[in-house]
């Protein structure tokens, strides 16, 4: 198992951090996820295989990797992720 450090784009808040941890966790073979706003990274255990699929959900989610080019459409999912986060907080 190894250590992966992503830096993601729209990450603003708390809600953000929320909504992207409980989506992470859920990943088969992730563990110990950390988001830093301040970094804009998500950190956590994993396989490569845990890893490819921890960059498929962010951007389904509207976090893409930071190398990644932004659209719109995943600055509104980002949006609404984000304000998803602070109503379950």
């Amino acid at each position: 198992m190894n250590r992966y450090s992503f830096q993601i784009q729209n990450l603003k808040c708390g809600g953000c951090a929320s909504t992207i941890t409980r989506k992470v966790e859920t990943v088969e073979g992730v563990n110990s996820v950390v988001v830093d706003i301040d970094g804009s990274t998500v950190s956590f255990n994993g396989t490569e295989e845990s890893a490819d699929k921890t960059k498929v959900a962010l951007d389904n989610l509207g976090y893409p990797l930071e190398n990644k080019m932004n659209t719109t459409v995943k600055k509104a999912k980002s949006y609404v992720s984000c304000m998803v986060g602070r109503i379950t907080n």
